[in-house]
């Protein structure tokens, strides 16, 4: 019997150890399809939310902040978010500063990782206005130690490696979100193409839920495999094995009522600051 040729299609996510962890099965074939081929391309996410617009994958990560503008052509899955309860981006300086003193802050000139990462978004929330500079994610926290810049805003591993680059951290804005919202910080998830069928969506959808289920289920095994993708923690598998852990866990399993409650909660504060120009019709692929 011939083989049935496979259905090549493209996922697009960020390098670093959460999204290496969470497509780990699919990655090295130990979750299959009968239908579709992937393939992985790793870009980081300020890439991702700028390729969204060009419609190059069919599956791809974004920033919630992004996903507005692309909504039309991007549908959101209803896995492999990036949220987390009372912890998120955070603010960091050499100086201990109060972050009740927004004066002091909006003077100073703030490194961000991206204008349309949610991090960004979050500290819009919280600050409203103030001064800003576009630097590689993985860069602010070496710039802020050699005084480049007085504040930046970590993302990904920095969120716990900061310490060690002797700097102070001045908010949590998952933290404050908590506070403000009693909801879980989202930061960004998955979306794939409206234009493929719908049982087609449904079923990529399941096939990146099982590989997630995958790794949850075999995190002692796998947290090896993917520390390389953590940079600076690389090795020490117990904060990895804790960066991993925050940001893979039930939530991105499936939103669930409370994640998705902070989705649209987040879209409902853009708007009304007027930081996004509509509010997207949230219709999860399930």
């Amino acid at each position: 019997m011939l083989e049935t040729k496979k259905k090549k299609v493209t996922i697009a996510h960020s390098v670093d150890a959460d999204d290496a962890f969470m497509f780990y099965a699919l990655a090295e074939n130990l979750i299959r399809s009968e239908q579709y081929e992937v393939e992985h391309i790793l870009k980081d996410i300020q890439s991702l939310n700028t390729d969204s617009g060009k419609l190059k994958y069919d599956i791809q990560a974004i920033s919630f902040f992004a996903y507005p503008e692309v909504q039309d052509k991007y549908q959101l899955m209803s896995c492999g978010g990036s949220v987390g309860y009372g912890y998120g981006p955070l603010l960091v300086s050499k100086e201990n500063i109060n972050p009740n003193d927004l004066t002091q802050l909006k003077n100073e000139v703030i490194a961000i990782p991206g204008e349309k990462t949610t991090a960004f978004l979050l500290l819009k929330l919280f600050m409203k206005d103030f001064k800003f500079k576009v630097v590689p994610f993985d860069q602010i926290l070496d710039a802020v130690k050699r005084n480049d810049y007085p504040l930046g805003l970590i993302i990904h591993e920095g969120q716990l490696s900061y310490p060690g680059h002797g700097l102070n951290k001045v908010v949590d804005l998952g933290e404050w979100w908590l506070g403000k919202t009693n909801l879980p910080a989202p930061l960004g998830g998955n979306v794939i193409k409206r234009s493929l069928g719908e049982s087609e969506k449904k079923e990529i959808n399941l096939l990146v839920k099982q590989s997630i289920a995958y790794a949850i289920e075999n995190k002692d095994s796998i947290i090896p495999h993917v520390c390389k993708y953590a940079r600076e923690l690389q090795n020490d598998t117990k904060l990895v094995n804790k960066f991993v852990s925050m940001y893979v866990n039930s939530f991105t399993l499936d939103y669930g009522i409370n994640g998705k409650l902070a989705i649209e909660k987040l879209y409902q504060l853009a708007h009304s600051e007027g930081l996004i120009n509509t509010i997207p019709k949230l219709d999860f692929i399930e």
